[in-house]
């Protein structure tokens, strides 16, 4: 009596990676879309209705400009999950490893710092001195308004009752949007660095895709300025 034979069993499928969050700053994105728009309004107009060399040098000119732009309005973005920390600046796409970062600072611009002294900047994490200005008038605000007052309890907003204490009160300060996505950078950043799944080394890789048309256009426009 013959026993069935078993089939092998099929490869399973690697275990699927953590979802990235993605950081991006919409101020830079509505800037560059209101550029991009006036750049191809110019530019086309120009195509089109310009004489002798105008629509050449338009021409030029859109091919270095619209990457540029793209660059440094669209295009920066942070992607952080479980394993690394991938950011994507406007010539550069650096991934790190959690392993790999030794701390995230902010000042008057946010950047990450590896083990090896290495500094890259979070453009997509802008800083606004402004915001952080209004977070810390809030904050004040609301500790003053936590802080007993003569009459007995705690104070009180037009007459009506107070009650739990408003939110970054009592359980923290209020943040502006950058610092707090900082804070939960530096978060994950302390949970995962010694996890074996967060360690290799540090990638960096230039973006050929906005260099090398930035390029072309710049070298046109070079050569139709130096021809007269």
């Amino acid at each position: 009596m013959t026993t069935p034979e078993h089939e092998p069993s099929a490869p399973q499928p690697p275990a699927p990676r953590s979802t990235d969050r993605v950081h991006r700053s919409p101020a830079g994105i509505l800037t560059g879309v209101l550029l991009l728009a006036l750049v191809a309004w110019l530019g086309f107009d120009a195509l089109f209705t310009g004489h002798g060399r105008t629509p050449w040098l338009a021409l030029a000119g859109m091919i270095l400009v619209v990457p540029l732009v793209v660059a440094f309005t669209v295009r920066p973005a942070v992607y952080a999950n479980d394993e690394r920390l991938r950011i994507r600046n406007p010539f550069r796409v650096i991934v790190l490893p959690w392993g790999q970062v030794a701390t995230l600072r902010s000042g008057y611009s946010n950047e990450v710092v590896t083990n090896s002294g290495t500094k890259y900047q979070l453009w997509a994490l802008p800083v606004s001195l402004r915001a952080r200005k209004r977070a810390a008038r809030q904050a004040a605000r609301t500790a003053a308004a936590g802080e007993p007052r003569a009459g007995g309890g705690r104070g009180r907003a037009f007459g009506f009752g107070g009650g739990a204490p408003a939110a970054g009160g009592q359980s923290g300060a209020t943040r502006a949007t950058t610092d707090q996505v900082m804070d939960d950078l530096r978060e994950m950043q302390e949970a995962r660095e010694n996890t074996e799944a967060a360690q290799g080394e540090a990638t960096v890789r230039w973006a050929y895709e906005i260099l090398g048309p930035a390029a072309a256009g710049a070298v046109l426009l070079a050569i139709l300025i130096a021809l007269g």
